[in-house]
C-alpha cells in the first residue's frame, strides 16, 4: 500500500514538472512591421514605406546587449549593408530600427535577425529572415551611358559618337514608348530614333537612325507620364549634350602654305570687293552700309600691298584704289590732322562712335597712318604716279598734330578731341595696350614730335606697364593680369616690327609670344568649361559675341572663340597658330568659313556663329600672316627714316 502510495506521489511530481516545462516562455518574433504593412517573412513584403521605421516584436523581453551583430539590414540589389539605430521599446520586448537616411524606392533589403539574440531569461532564438521591397512613388532614370561621352566640368556632355547611343538605367521597371521620346538638334528640329528593349524591363538603349552632325548641341527628352503597366508617375528626363568633331574634314585637305594663301585671298576680298564704292575705305562691318573705319582702312590700305605681291590684283589696280583711298582722306573731316574713328564713306563727314566722341580719334589715325607709312615705303617713287601718292601721304603724315593732343603740353596724350566738346573725353592713352603705334608715330613725328618723356610718362608709366607675373607657367613682362584681349599683340605690331624691337620695359617679340601662349594656355585649362576649347580652338580677343561686343579675354571670358586672335599670332606661335587654322577651316568651315574669310566669331557652347566679318579682325589676319610668311609690311614700315629716328628717340633697340 505504501509503495503504491509513494508511487503516485512520484508520477504527480514527473507530471507537474512537465507541465511547467511545457508552459516555460520561449523567444519568438510575434511580428514585424514597416509603417502600416506587416511582414511575415514568408514572402517578400510590397510596396514597403522607404521613410519609417521597422518594427519588431517578439515573445519575452530581450537582453539588450544581445543585438549588437546580430540585426543586419541589407540592400538585397547592392549587396550593401543599411547602417541602423535601434532602441527599445515596451519593455525591451519590441525594437525599433530606424535607418540612417531614407530607404530607395523600389529597391529589395533583407532584415537578418540572427540566432544570437536572446531572451530576458537566457531564451534561445531560432533566427528569422525578412524580406520586403519599397514603395515606388516614381519612375526615373536612375544611370545613364552616352557613347564615347565625358563630362566637361560640371556643365556639359562633350564629344558624344556621332553614331549616337544612349544607354538607360531606369529605376523601376517601366514601359516606354518610343513616339513619346526626342531627340533634337539645335535650330535644326527633330532627329530620328530607334528604341530598344536591352535585357529587362529596367534597362534601354536608344540610337539615332542616321549619323548625327559633329561639333553640335543636342538634347533629348523623356516627357513624364504614368507608366503603362504599374500606373507608377514617370519622372521627366532630360539630356544635353555635345558631338564629337568628324573624322571627315569639311574641305578637302591642302598644304600649309595652300591653305595660307587661300585664308589670305579669301580675307582680301573684304577689302577689295567690299570696300566702299565711293571712297574705297573699309566699311566698320560687313553689314555697315555707309560707315567706314578710319583704323581699319588702315589695314586695308597694308592689304594692297599684300594683294599685289600675292597677285590677287595687279599692281595697276592696287595703285588705282591707293589713289582713290588717299583722295578722299585729304578731303575727309580732320580735327588737327586726325581723323575720327567713323565716317561716312560718302562724304567724309564724322559718325559719331559715342555721345561725347564726335571728333578726332588719335588711336585709330595711328592704325591708319601706319597703313599709310608702310605703303609710302613700298611705292616706286620712279614712276610719276606713285611718287605723287608718296607725297601726297608725306602731306596727310605731317599735317597730323601729335603735340596737340597732349592737352596743353601734358606728358601724355590723349585719346580724343573734338571742335564743340573739347576733352570732353577725357581718356589718355596710357599703357599697356594696342596703342603703342600711337607714341612711336607721335615720337616720329617731323612736323608735330612728342618728346620722350611723354612716353615713359604717358605710356609706360614710369614702369608700371611692367607685370612680371608667371600665368600658366609662362612669364608674362607687360601689361594686364594674364594679358588682356589679343589683339593687344596685333595692331601695333603690324607694321611696327617686333622681332628685335626692345625698350628698357621689355622685349616686344617675347611680351607678343608670351601674350599668346598664355590666351592659349587658358582657353586648354578652360576654367569656366565652355564647349570647344581646347589646343586647336583658341583665342580671346575683342569681338562680336551672342549678345553684342566685347573685349574677350581669360579675364573676360564669355565662351566666344574669335578666330583673328589665333591666326594673326601666326608670327609668335606658328605651330600652335596653324593648328588652329585647321581646325577652324576643316572642322568647322561649314559654318565658320565664308565669301570674305573666317566669320567673325562663335561660341559652340551657344551654337552661336556671327553673322559679320570686321575690318579689325579680317584685317590682322591678312597682314600678320603675311608678315609670319615673308615680313613684308613690316620690312617696309621699318624702312622710314623717321620711324627708326623716333624709335631711337625713345631708347629702343630694333636691329
Amino acid at each position: 500500500m505504501l509503495a503504491r502510495i509513494v508511487f503516485l506521489l512520484i508520477g504527480l511530481i514527473c507530471s507537474c514538472c512537465q507541465s511547467e516545462q511545457a508552459e516555460a516562455p520561449v523567444l519568438d518574433l510575434t511580428g514585424a512591421t514597416i509603417g502600416n504593412v506587416a511582414i511575415d517573412g514568408q514572402e517578400m513584403a510590397e510596396n514597403v514605406p522607404f521613410d519609417q521605421s521597422i518594427q519588431l516584436h517578439f515573445s519575452v523581453p530581450l537582453r539588450p546587449e544581445s543585438l549588437t551583430g546580430n540585426l543586419i539590414l541589407t540592400n538585397t540589389d547592392t549587396g550593401d549593408e543599411v547602417t541602423v539605430n535601434s532602441s527599445f521599446l515596451d519593455g525591451n520586448k519590441s525594437i525599433r530600427l530606424l535607418p540612417v537616411g531614407v530607404l530607395e524606392e523600389g529597391a529589395r533589403y533583407t532584415l537578418q535577425i540572427l540566432s544570437g539574440i536572446r531572451g530576458q531569461d537566457g531564451q534561445e532564438f531560432v533566427g528569422k529572415e525578412l524580406r520586403f521591397s519599397t514603395l515606388v512613388t516614381s519612375i526615373s532614370v536612375s544611370s545613364f551611358t552616352l557613347l564615347d561621352a565625358s563630362r566637361l566640368g560640371s556643365r556639359h556632355w562633350v564629344d558624344a559618337n556621332l553614331e549616337f547611343q544612349l544607354d538607360l538605367q531606369f529605376s523601376y521597371p517601366v514601359s516606354l514608348n518610343e513616339d513619346a521620346i526626342r531627340l533634337e538638334e539645335t535650330g535644326e528640329g527633330i532627329i530620328p530614333i530607334q528604341l530598344v528593349h536591352v535585357e529587362d524591363s529596367l534597362h534601354y538603349q536608344i540610337r539615332s537612325l542616321a549619323p548625327l552632325g559633329d561639333l553640335r548641341q543636342f538634347t533629348l527628352m523623356i516627357p513624364s507620364g504614368e507608366d503603362a503597366c504599374s500606373g507608377i508617375p514617370i519622372e521627366a528626363f532630360e539630356l544635353t549634350f555635345y558631338t564629337e568633331p568628324a573624322e571627315n574634314t569639311k574641305f578637302p585637305l591642302i598644304d600649309q602654305n595652300a591653305l595660307l594663301e587661300k585664308v589670305q585671298a579669301q580675307t582680301f576680298r573684304y577689302f577689295w570687293d567690299f570696300a566702299h564704292p565711293v571712297s574705297g575705305l573699309a566699311r566698320e562691318r560687313s553689314s555697315s552700309g555707309d560707315l567706314v573705319t578710319i583704323g581699319g582702312s588702315g589695314f586695308g590700305i597694308m592689304a594692297l600691298m599684300v594683294g599685289i605681291e600675292r597677285d590677287f590684283i595687279s599692281r595697276e589696280a592696287g595703285i588705282d584704289r591707293l589713289n582713290k583711298m588717299v583722295g578722299f582722306l585729304e578731303q575727309a573731316d580732320r580735327f588737327h590732322g586726325v581723323w575720327p574713328h567713323w565716317m561716312n564713306g560718302n562724304s567724309g563727314t564724322t559718325i559719331p562712335f559715342s555721345a561725347l566722341d564726335n571728333g578726332g580719334d588719335l588711336v585709330e589715325t595711328a592704325l591708319l597712318m601706319q597703313g599709310l607709312l608702310t605703303v609710302r615705303s613700298y611705292l616706286d617713287e620712279s614712276r610719276s604716279e606713285e611718287k605723287l601718292l608718296q607725297d601726297k601721304i608725306t602731306r596727310l603724315w605731317e599735317e597730323v598734330e601729335w603735340d596737340w593732343y597732349t592737352r596743353g603740353g601734358q606728358n601724355r596724350l590723349y585719346w580724343h578731341w573734338s571742335a564743340d566738346l573739347g576733352w570732353a573725353m577725357d581718356m589718355s592713352v596710357s599703357g599697356y595696350n594696342e596703342a603703342l603705334i600711337v607714341y612711336v608715330l607721335a615720337a616720329s613725328s617731323p612736323t608735330h614730335p612728342i618728346d620722350a618723356t611723354v612716353y615713359h610718362e604717358g605710356w609706360a608709366r614710369d614702369g608700371a606697364i611692367r607685370n612680371g607675373q608667371n600665368y600658366h607657367g609662362y612669364l608674362l613682362p607687360l601689361g594686364p593680369d594674364r594679358g588682356g584681349p589679343l589683339f593687344f599683340a596685333h595692331y601695333s605690331f603690324l607694321g611696327l616690327d617686333p622681332r628685335k624691337l626692345a625698350d628698357r620695359y621689355a622685349s616686344y617679340w617675347e611680351q607678343n609670344r608670351i601674350h599668346s601662349l598664355i590666351n592659349r594656355a587658358y582657353c586648354i585649362q578652360n576654367p569656366l568649361s565652355f564647349v570647344g576649347y581646347g589646343p586647336r580652338s583658341w583665342g580671346l580677343t575683342a569681338s562680336d559675341n551672342p549678345d553684342g561686343y566685347a573685349a574677350h579675354s581669360p579675364s573676360r571670358d564669355l565662351g566666344v572663340i574669335t578666330p583673328t586672335a589665333a591666326l594673326s599670332s601666326m608670327p609668335y606661335t606658328p605651330g600652335e597658330s596653324m593648328a588652329a587654322l585647321e581646325f577652324f577651316y576643316y572642322q568647322l568651315g561649314d559654318r565658320l568659313w565664308g565669301e570674305m574669310g573666317f566669320l567673325d566669331a562663335f561660341d559652340l557652347t551657344r551654337q552661336w556663329f556671327a553673322a559679320d566679318y570686321l575690318a579689325i579682325d579680317q584685317g590682322p589676319i591678312l597682314l600678320m600672316i603675311e608678315n609670319h610668311r615673308s615680313g613684308l609690311l613690316w620690312d617696309y614700315f621699318m624702312q622710314n627714316e623717321e620711324i627708326t629716328a623716333g624709335l631711337e628717340k625713345l631708347d629702343f633697340t630694333y636691329e
